[in-house]
């Protein structure tokens, strides 16, 4: 007893000098007058750079017809500009041994590079051309369609359950855009035409719909020179930027399917209906999550996997994003066992925390999980790049980076009990059975 206390007592002490001995974030804010908001952090610790733009478009920017367009964009846009070559760009940053990507989702498109610090001028024209001069032609779209397509069928189509997303969104959502996921229909892709590719860059890719983020041992007022020679000319985007306004109705009852997949055990996925991301209750989800699945003696690992065996993997995540959100519970069964007998481990962890105050010894464990999180997400130039956008375009507050966590230690054991009984509801979810193909009949959902 004497020794588990003194367990505690140290992982609070270590989390709490952690997250006490974290440094500021500093940064400046401004805003072009094209639109073009600035962030700037400076942090001579290393000499690198991190140069990024967040684009505030994502899937759920798209019209039924063109699904797919953001994030075929993602790649569309490394193709080339005017003043670059096809097939050049990213070698101008592998040149200057840095490494540069890109990622999209249902609310963003976020690219990046990262650079030696003495080639700050190399990243802000490389973004200056993608936002200004990329050039969207047949040629290019041929190629990236390709790409797409291939990325699907690597990443989702032969990958074993990787197409859950897929199959909850479609079944989630009904009004609102999430229906459909960022790699989208290459079907839409294959019949856009090429003026379609063009007006979609040049309503969502102008500096007023981008936040330009860098962070890294810079010069801040030398930068902000460099800064207005590459992006103060591109002239400020006038095409509607269209933003969905939708209210998704409520599930109205429990949503259950069976797919079948080129797996050999089954699995459960249990998809909740949650509030948005800028939502008080997204922390107290968070913790929730980290609960049921954070490392493992999370409950869900120490009860499916080691107690019962019943699971081979369980995993809980909450999906939050910029309108709406999901909670998400998955387990892969154990050889022998059932669709039907893992759903029901599942929910009887899950029906635990909607009736029983979580333990406050269990509690400040798992604050302190987030909180070393948090500081961790911080941990890179790249990462703090990123974030002071994301909380720019969500949240209108890019200080959350500072401030974020007050909202995490604000949480109480009883509001971890409010969500889950006001959101872990069977008749506010999607229940999918995955199962080897040819057992469908034989593994109906109960």
């Amino acid at each position: 007893m004497k020794k588990w206390l003194l367990i505690a007592i140290t992982a609070v002490l270590i989390n709490s000098s952690l997250v006490a001995q974290a440094p500021r974030i500093v940064f400046e804010k401004y805003t072009l007058p094209n639109g073009l908001k600035v962030i700037l952090h400076k942090d001579s610790t290393v000499p690198v750079v991190a140069v990024t733009t967040l684009y505030h478009v994502g899937s759920k920017n798209e019209d039924t017809a063109h699904t797919g367009f953001a994030h075929f964009f993602e790649h569309l846009l490394f193709e080339g500009s005017e003043n670059i070559k096809r097939g050049e760009f990213m070698k101008y940053v592998t040149n200057a041994g840095g490494s540069d990507n890109a990622n999209t989702t249902q609310d963003r498109t976020f690219y990046y590079e990262l650079l030696p610090s003495n080639q700050l001028k190399l990243g802000l024209w490389l973004e200056s051309e993608r936002m200004m001069h990329a050039k969207i032609e047949q040629v290019g779209v041929n190629t990236q369609r390709e790409v797409v397509k291939e990325e699907k069928r690597q990443r989702i189509d032969n990958q074993p359950y990787m197409s859950f997303q897929y199959e909850i969104f479609r079944r989630a959502f009904k009004q609102h855009p999430y229906h459909w996921t960022p790699i989208g229909s290459m079907q839409d892709l294959n019949a856009a035409k090429l003026n379609e590719f063009i007006d979609f860059y040049k309503t969502y890719y102008v500096p007023n719909n981008c936040v330009l983020s860098i962070a890294g041992d810079i010069n801040i007022e030398e930068t902000k020179k460099q800064i207005e020679n590459y992006f103060g000319p591109i002239p400020k985007g006038t095409k509607p930027i269209h933003r969905p306004d939708v209210t998704e109705q409520p599930l109205g009852g429990e949503v259950r399917d069976t797919i079948e997949d080129n797996i050999q055990l089954p699995a459960v996925f249990e998809a909740y209906r949650a509030p948005k991301e800028t939502s008080p209750e997204y922390y107290a989800f968070n913790l929730l999550s980290t609960l049921l699945s954070g490392g493992p003696s999370s409950r869900m690992n120490k009860t499916l996997v080691d107690e019962k065996q019943i699971a081979l993997q369980a995993a809980s995540f909450p999906y939050f994003l910029e309108d709406a959100g999901l909670f998400i519970n998955l387990a892969i069964a154990n050889m022998g066992v059932k669709p039907g007998e893992l759903e029901n481990a599942i929910d009887s962890v899950v029906d635990d925390l909607k009736t029983t105050l979580v333990s406050e010894r269990e509690f400040q464990k798992v604050k302190n999980q987030v909180q070393t999180a948090f500081v961790s997400a911080n941990a890179t130039m790249a990462g703090i790049a990123e974030n002071l956008a994301n909380y720019e375009v969500y949240f209108g507050d890019a200080n959350l980076i500072n401030t974020q966590i007050d909202n995490y230690n604000k949480v109480t054991r009883e509001d971890i009990l409010d969500v889950a009984k006001k959101y872990l509801n069977k008749d506010n979810r999607v229940v999918l059975y995955y199962v080897p193909k040819g057992s469908k009949t034989a593994a109906a959902p109960k």
